[in-house]
């Protein structure tokens, strides 16, 4: 069984375009994700996805694998859908897709998102929460909350700030959804076919469309934080990280 990771990649993000080329620590944001990725024993190879030549560029720049994808793809999933097909996965294989914002994430992370779906064969679709520690990210909605239930599967995602605590005398913690997912190739594949959601559209969340449809996301909560860059403030708190010598 192999166990790819795939990081979609597009230039015209509506936060902040060209954003996977942006500099951080002198070395473009793509970069950093790719060869955080690299680092990952567990995985077969890594990809980068784009539909964009200034991307597959860079990566061919520094040595690294793109796949040049559709220009039409919904999300990420999509595009890493299609990625898969063209890597010739077999329907059990694993891809995670790992979101092109994430130059910190700690590459430990991905064992933890693909451990349950290799220890439940039933399972398809896999991703992580972190448990929120900063209270500016509560009320930010580039910060997905996630709510769950006693088995660890997904109930909700949301930009909002879930669960609501109706008389504000309530002890809880609150999960933020970090933007690394892993699926069986044959998921992924199903994934792409279906109908956008209307909730889909209304948050614009990607995920949401495969819980709309019926299919069940395992939830795991990982030990590593990462900073996801969506505004050009976010670079500089990520350089502060990325510069930290016991990151």
């Amino acid at each position: 069984m192999r166990i790819v990771a795939i990081i979609p990649c597009r230039y015209a993000s509506t936060r902040l375009e060209g954003k996977p080329l942006m500099p951080i620590l002198g070395k473009p944001m793509i970069q950093w994700v790719y060869e955080k990725a690299k680092q990952a024993n567990i995985l077969t190879d890594v990809v980068v996805a784009t539909d964009d030549d200034r991307i597959y560029g860079c990566v061919e720049g520094f040595d690294g694998r793109a796949l040049m994808t559709a220009a039409t793809h919904r999300s990420g999933s999509d595009r890493a859908a299609e990625a898969a097909e063209m890597l010739g996965l077999k329907d059990e294989d694993i891809v995670i897709n790992i979101q092109g914002d994430q130059p910190a994430f700690d590459q430990r992370c991905l064992s933890e998102v693909v451990s349950p779906l290799m220890d439940n064969p039933e399972l398809v679709m896999t991703t992580l929460i972190y448990k929120i520690t900063d209270p500016a990210e509560l009320e930010d909605p580039n910060h997905v909350k996630c709510v769950f239930d006693k088995e660890k599967f997904a109930l909700y995602f949301s930009r909002s700030n879930i669960p609501f605590d109706r008389d504000g005398s309530a002890s809880f913690d609150i999960f933020k959804h970090l933007g690394i997912y892993a699926y069986r190739k044959h998921f992924l594949e199903r994934f792409a076919s279906l109908p956008q959601g209307s909730l889909e559209a209304i948050e614009k969340l990607e995920h949401l469309r495969a819980m709309e449809h019926g299919y069940r996301i395992k939830v795991v909560e990982t030990r590593y934080d990462s900073k996801e860059v969506d505004t050009p403030s976010d670079v500089e708190k990520v350089e502060i990280i990325l510069g930290d010598p016991n990151h």
